[in-house]
């Protein structure tokens, strides 16, 4: 199939099924003409490549885990020794960016709790600074 139907069967943009290619997560054949020929299997590797990014991963980690990954049915079983530790890794890395985010939200709730009466009074009536409810 050309790109323009794997972009139908998936709603991935063309443009990002050229970005996967580039970065090493699609091998799709090339036609006499120079247009990319896709293959059956590309529609579930972009599938599992969309799922590995909403789970925090770099598309260079996905293509070092991808080809360690195998469908069965709703969920992805590794077939690879080493792949449980890098995403174990992974895992931790995403676990301190929540700690980080969580630790940057705080100092906000603290800033925004802090300030004078009048001034969150004045902010929320220019609608300016709306501070969320917590």
């Amino acid at each position: 199939m050309r790109i323009g139907e794997l972009s139908r069967r998936t709603g991935v943009h063309e443009r990002l099924l050229r970005y996967y290619e580039e970065q090493h997560l699609l091998h799709p054949e090339r036609r006499p003409s120079g247009y990319r020929e896709y293959r059956e299997a590309d529609v579930d590797t972009v599938r599992r490549i969309r799922g590995l990014l909403a789970a925090g991963l770099g598309t260079a980690t996905i293509a070092a885990v991808l080809p360690c990954l195998r469908d069965e049915g709703e969920r992805l079983v590794p077939t690879c020794p080493n792949l449980l530790s890098d995403l174990s890794r992974e895992r931790e890395r995403i676990t301190r960016a929540i700690a980080d985010l969580e630790f940057s939200r705080a100092a906000l709730d603290e800033v925004i709790d802090a300030a004078p009466a009048d001034i969150a009074e004045r902010a929320a009536a220019a609608g300016a600074g709306t501070v969320p409810e917590r």
